[in-house]
């Protein structure tokens, strides 16, 4: 069955609240409706139940874009229109009735658990025990993915490991954390070991994409040992290798590099990804929904390897984009770059001045309009090379996020040694894969020589490698920060990162100068007022999210994380 046949199936099945009751009156099955009784006939029946298991998996609140959104709520990125509750993330202004509701998840397990309490009733005439082992594969590993994901945002969280007949059988007590991460794992664990080698088709879960989940939460929930074998795993498949060109995995012409172990798959008009718009800055058309922020900039080193604050390095803050490691405009589009605009024109991006040099207003400056980057950049994942690359509408594309990809499985890797203070060497090696890669120098080995220092450089290239693709918040909640000596001080990284003014910079472009990264000329004497984004909070509580208030009224059997 074809991929628009089996997706517009999925969406009828969704669309009806995926089956009917199978109390029918008289037991006279209706003849416009599908139920239990009359659906499950054939592995088709199963790959469509299964396609629909897929819509939104990754994440039941935003969708896809979620990977995008979430960088906003952390120190390296910035949302000015509140959508979806990300500015109030970053603010620290989130409540029961303000904040993002990843509750919902439940919805796509109540759609695994129809697969899996119904798919044995398909005659084994009509189906191989390998296809279904792998149909039940693919939606025990989203089921787990969800619990998983449930435990990590809110703590404890209701196990659903059936599908209600009633409201009232979905009112449950949440369980404990720690219960939730097991029965999460033994989802994904059987599902590792049963599921197909590679996927049938772009956008399937296969074994690459289980182990990299069984990795991801593993590294998240501080199990080093299991989430270094996973990782090891992924490697072992031989499947995935670092893309030679960084950008071009972010792009439409890359979306099949082998770096990629997962994305969320979308079809231009049947399933299209309509977020393309969030993407660019005002003058092209744009929302600029999410952009990244001067401290993540000030992460960067300069191209010699030192720190800007280093003696030595040679930043000057006038020209701050000037002699960096090469990897930062191939993650950050800032102003003197030379850029192709809508409507393949190209120009100087600009967001520093009011006024364009022919005195026109400049609708790139960051206050022209709520939909201008008020950070001043741009994303550079999944803008370049060009817009043409989307519909003219940049609503309907058929482009695909990343999920899982090699690199990730690589820093994963590297930072399970670093925890368990094993192979150091070893880890500055696959940093060194990534800084090269990306045109970056080598690592300093007489500079990077302790377990403290090479952990405070992880964690740097980790944020630098995945920026702009949703990691950062979890990072710093789940990081222990350490002093200058290497010992914890008894707090985690977000707890420093985050409270205080988020600044932007302020200055002009000087159009006359050839090299783009020191047009853009800085007032480092700009005022406060002038340079101020916003005055962000972080308060303890927000280490879990607060459960929907929506959720609350309708279960009262849910209790609500402490503080909200």
């Amino acid at each position: 069955m074809k991929l628009k046949k089996i997706l517009s199936l999925a969406i009828c099945l969704i669309g009806t609240g995926v089956f009917t009751s199978c109390d029918d009156f008289l037991n006279i099955y209706p003849k416009d409706q599908l139920t239990v009784a009359t659906y499950w006939n054939t592995d088709e029946d199963a790959d469509a139940a299964v396609t629909a298991a897929y819509n939104w998996w990754v994440n039941n609140y935003l969708g896809s874009k979620f990977i995008f959104y979430e960088d906003s709520y952390s120190d390296i990125g910035f949302n000015y229109t509140n959508a979806s509750q990300m500015r109030n993330m970053g603010r620290g202004s989130i409540s029961p009735s303000a904040a993002p509701n990843y509750w919902r998840q439940y919805e796509t397990i109540r759609r695994c658990n129809f697969v899996i309490e119904n798919i044995d009733r398909i005659p084994a005439s009509e189906i191989t025990d390998a296809k279904k082992n792998d149909f039940l594969s693919q939606v025990r590993a989203i089921r787990g993915y969800s619990h998983a994901y449930l435990a990590t945002w809110y703590g404890d969280a209701v196990i659903m490991d059936f599908v209600p007949k009633t409201a009232e059988d979905a009112k449950l007590p949440r369980e404990a954390q720690a219960k939730v991460k097991e029965f999460a794992m033994n989802d994904l664990l059987w599902s590792a070991e049963n599921i197909a080698d590679k996927p049938a088709q772009k956008g399937r879960i296969a074994k690459g994409s289980v182990l990299s989940m069984i990795a991801r939460f593993n590294l998240l929930w501080g199990n080093y040992p299991e989430a270094l074998d996973a990782a090891n795993k992924v490697i072992a498949l031989k499947q995935y290798e670092l893309d030679s060109n960084f950008l071009n995995i972010f792009s439409m012409s890359g979306q099949n590099s082998k770096e990629i172990i997962c994305t969320y798959e979308h079809v231009k008009t049947t399933s299209a990804f309509t977020d393309v718009i969030r993407f660019y800055n005002n003058a092209d058309g744009g929302w600029a929904s999410y952009s990244p922020t001067q401290n993540l900039v000030d992460m960067y080193e300069m191209a010699n390897g030192k720190m800007i604050n280093e003696a030595g390095s040679g930043y000057d803050p006038v020209h701050p984009f000037a002699n960096r490691d090469p990897r930062l405009k191939n993650t950050i589009i800032y102003s003197g770059q030379d850029w192709i605009g809508r409507n393949n024109i190209p120009r100087i991006l600009n967001t520093l001045d009011k006024k364009l040099p022919n005195g026109s207003m400049n609708k790139d400056y960051y206050l022209a309009a709520d939909n201008a980057s008020h950070t001043g950049m741009l994303w550079a994942k999944y803008l370049r090379p060009n817009q043409a690359q989307y519909s003219s509408s940049m609503n309907d594309d058929a482009l695909c996020p990343i999920i899982f990809r090699y690199a990730e499985i690589l820093l994963t890797k590297a930072e399970c040694f670093v925890e368990m203070n094993q192979n150091l060497q070893e880890v500055l090696d696959i940093i060194d894969l990534l800084r090269i890669r990306g045109g970056h120098i080598a690592v300093d080995r007489n500079k990077y020589d302790t377990q403290a220092k090479i952990r405070e450089l992880l964690r740097r290239e980790r944020t630098i490698e995945l920026a702009g693709e949703g990691f950062r918040f979890e990072d710093i909640v789940r990081w222990d920060e350490y002093d200058a000596n290497g010992a914890k001080t008894g707090k985690k990284v977000i707890e420093t990162v985050m409270p205080g003014n988020l600044l932007r910079l302020c200055g002009t472009v000087n159009y006359n100068e050839p090299d783009p990264d020191r047009r853009a000329v800085i007032d480092i004497n700009a005022p406060l007022e002038d340079r101020l984004v916003e005055i962000r909070y972080f308060d303890k509580k927000q280490f879990l999210l607060p459960i929907q208030q929506t959720e609350m009224d309708a279960n009262p059997q849910l209790v609500q994380n402490p503080g909200y």
